[in-house]
């Protein structure tokens, strides 16, 4: 059975502060833009979303180490690094949205490589001339050849 975000958080954590503490020091301008109420701030999220943030962050850190690298990556894979105005628009997405991006991307990249490793590249044979189906049709074609 499926363990509940506050067991979770107490297995990991021992306690929601803490939690809290953690997602904090990983939300650094590199990694994080800063959209959290300043009056209520992150001790009001759920668990659940602070411990999806907290698996995000410290998986963006191991793998790219900042949002820009993040950026660049999905950029890459679109093969759309020279387009400055989908660049900007990448950078005000929050930091979630974009590792959905980049997962989304990187998975129809691979099935694209996948599908283009198995497609033979043999040239396709020369298609038939169509057949006339009438007989006055083909009539006319006999009529053309022994002419």
């Amino acid at each position: 059975m499926k363990k509940t975000p506050l067991a979770l958080v107490k297995e990991r954590f021992e306690s929601k502060a803490k939690l809290v503490e953690a997602v904090s020091a990983l939300a650094t301008e590199e990694l994080w833009l800063d959209r959290v109420n300043s009056v209520k701030g992150l001790a009001r999220i759920s668990n659940e979303k602070l411990l999806r943030l907290h698996e995000l962050l410290t998986a963006l850190k191991k793998d790219f180490g900042s949002r820009a690298k993040l950026i660049a990556a999905s950029l890459e894979l679109e093969k759309r690094t020279k387009d400055t105005g989908y660049k900007a628009r990448l950078e005000s997405y929050p930091t979630p949205r974009l590792w959905d991006h980049y997962s989304s991307v990187s998975r129809a990249a691979k099935r694209a490589a996948k599908k283009a490793a198995a497609q033979p590249t043999a040239a396709k044979p020369a298609a038939k001339a169509k057949t006339s189906r009438s007989k006055k049709a083909q009539a006319k074609v006999k009529a053309t050849k022994a002419a």
